[in-house]
């Protein structure tokens, strides 16, 4: 362990919850080094905190303990674990399909229950409805710091019993990448799919070769147009939507400073699909 801890919630910051989280683990341990991912996952979105860690733990030294509490089941009786990643980083959370992005793409190698009777903030056992202090702070700042060893965490559980959330694949069919909005960029309003660059490069693309998008929310059309492929916001003109590859190699879709998402009502999930094809290029005389 590095004693690195990386906090991740729905809680905002506009009242104690996080910096009480803070007050824990400096009290486990004062030297401690405790970091935020983010504390703005919109309440209950369990998807988008499961995207937010796959974003962000790969550029984490190796060792660093994560918790990540969005947890609608709060004080039910879902699963509180820790688990080891094959890239040598630990997760603190609800086993609630948080773990849906991290299991997928970057692999569990161990997964471990917390054991309440050891792994719990004393004098905390009659609250039930902030784990997030009382048991995924205090645990992972135990584990970072070395008070316990991942194998004192609790008993170990199979790694395929881990929850995961539906995630539909994207597919090349007859020229044709279906795939489906996974996220937003938020401060920036650009849409992330699934669709990894390698598919992408399947329909034999050239950075300025044009593509006709259409965006649909369950059955009904939201947006299509034309738009070039770009290697960055800077290869179309202002105003203008593009295909670019996003920091996790990726394809997404932009506005060159503008917002595609508020511009288009487009959101992001399960029923945003994408659809993506080679047309040919417009020449202008």
């Amino acid at each position: 362990m590095n004693n690195f801890l990386v906090l991740q919630s729905d809680f905002g910051t506009g009242d104690g919850a996080v910096s009480a989280m803070y007050g824990v683990a400096l009290s486990v341990n004062p030297s401690v080094r405790v970091f935020d991912l983010t504390h703005d996952i919109p309440q209950y979105n369990i998807w988008e905190g499961a995207y937010r860690l796959y974003q962000t733990i790969s550029y984490w030294p190796e060792g660093t303990v994560f918790v990540s509490v969005v947890d609608p089941g709060v004080g039910s009786e879902r699963r509180s674990i820790v688990v080891k990643t094959s890239t040598n980083h630990y997760i603190t959370t609800p086993d609630n399909g948080t773990l849906t992005q991290i299991k997928k793409h970057i692999g569990i190698v161990e997964a471990r229950i917390i054991d309440e009777k050891v792994n719990r903030l004393p004098k905390s056992g009659e609250s039930y409805t902030f784990h997030g202090r009382d048991v995924y702070a205090f645990t992972g700042a135990r584990l970072t710091s070395g008070v316990i060893p991942f194998e004192q965490v609790g008993p170990e559980i199979d790694v395929d019993s881990i929850i995961e959330l539906p995630v539909t694949d994207a597919s090349l069919n007859k020229r044709k990448i279906i795939g489906n909005i996974d996220i937003l960029d938020i401060r920036f309003g650009n849409l992330w799919t699934n669709i990894d660059r390698e598919l992408f490069k399947q329909l034999e693309i050239e950075y300025g070769d044009s593509f006709e998008v259409k965006i649909e929310n369950e059955t009904r059309q939201v947006y299509k147009n034309i738009m070039t492929f770009g290697r960055s916001f800077a290869d179309s003109h202002l105003g203008e939507p593009l295909l670019y590859v996003n920091s996790l190699d990726k394809i997404g879709v932009a506005l060159n400073q503008g917002s595609f998402a508020k511009a288009y009502h487009v959101q992001s999930g399960a029923n945003w699909k994408i659809f993506i094809q080679k047309v040919p290029n417009i020449a202008y005389n």
